[in-house]
């Protein structure tokens, strides 16, 4: 009998060390990552932007509707797209104004035609400007938009000054997709937009 006993203990000592070997040699359970808890940053977004081009005309198209013709004309030669007129949308006694006349027109481009028209404004145009010192960085709307004024449209070497039959200057609005003025300001400044170094941004 005490040959049976020992024999027993000796395999239940032997089943014992069997567990604690299997427990010592398994993998331990980790905890959670220690940037678990941050939260996730977010995605980078990729900025865009598109162009929009209104000639000021309003006035002299209200005493001269042929007048537009001839600037919607110098428009498409610009831009390289077919200009779309505008019309009053509502009647002003005090400047001869009827709802329904036309008294301007606007160029969107977007795609090819937005960067080709981009690279000739920056680097033919923009040089041919008169005193050109840089370009103001307080004309942000705040929601990442700039918009810039042109006196002249002959800063444009596809206009020929003899076959022009008046001066006039235009408002060009550069749209991104982002809602913040610095992105809009970096993304202008890294396509080459020639901004003045000592003008502070609002």
């Amino acid at each position: 009998m005490a040959t049976e006993e020992k024999k027993a203990g000796a395999k239940g000592g032997k089943a014992g060390k069997g567990t604690k070997g299997a427990k010592q040699g398994g993998t331990k359970q980790r905890g959670p990552h220690a940037g678990a808890a941050l939260p996730a940053p977010p995605p980078r977004r990729k900025i865009q932007y598109q162009q929009t081009v209104r000639p000021r005309l309003m006035q002299q198209a209200i005493k001269q509707p042929k007048a537009l013709d001839a600037v919607v004309e110098e428009l498409a030669i610009i831009t390289g797209q077919h200009p779309v007129r505008k019309k009053a949308k509502k009647s002003i006694a005090n400047f001869g104004l009827r709802q329904g006349q036309e008294i301007g027109c606007a160029v969107t481009l977007r795609g090819a035609r937005m960067w080709e028209f981009l690279d000739r404004f920056i680097s033919v145009a923009i040089p041919r400007i008169r005193d050109f010192r840089g370009l103001g960085t307080r004309s942000f709307d705040g929601r990442g938009n700039y918009s810039l004024g042109v006196k002249e449209q002959m800063i444009f070497p596809e206009i020929n000054y003899d076959e022009i039959e008046s001066i006039h200057g235009m408002d060009i609005t550069f749209v991104t997709s982002t809602n913040r003025d610095d992105h809009a300001y970096a993304l202008l400044k890294e396509l080459g937009m020639p901004f003045r170094t000592d003008e502070k941004k609002k």
